[in-house]
């Protein structure tokens, strides 16, 4: 009998552990979870006029130096503009132009970009 009631006790702290430890991640998880902002596409276009001198008004690139934008995945380009902004990527045009950007404006410039058909021209 005794034997019955230390297994019990075991199970049921060993219960409480996962219990809590399964807690633990959810809370550290969510902790690190980035919110996602949804883009404006038509606030990205009136964004992109700055961006037109460089990448062309269509997102296609006339200088073979800078990239078509046209047709990238959003997310990318999310990633793409918040590492110019934070100095994790550098590039001298590119990180003074991503630094005024608020977290919104790279949603939305994103969002823009990634709806415009990548084979016009």
């Amino acid at each position: 009998m005794r034997k019955i009631i230390n297994r019990n006790k075991i199970r049921l702290s060993l219960n409480k552990r996962l219990a809590a430890l399964l807690a633990f991640s959810m809370l550290s998880l969510s902790a690190c979870a980035e919110t996602i902002l949804q883009g404006d596409v038509k606030r990205g276009e009136v964004l992109s006029k700055v961006c037109a001198m460089c990448h062309g008004v269509n997102g296609i690139s006339n200088v073979p130096i800078y990239p078509n934008l046209a047709g990238q995945k959003e997310q990318y380009l999310v990633l793409q503009l918040k590492a110019f902004r934070s100095g994790e990527r550098v590039n001298m045009a590119m990180t003074s132009h991503a630094q005024k950007l608020t977290d919104q404006d790279i949603a939305d410039l994103s969002a823009y970009y990634a709806k415009l058909n990548s084979q016009a021209k």
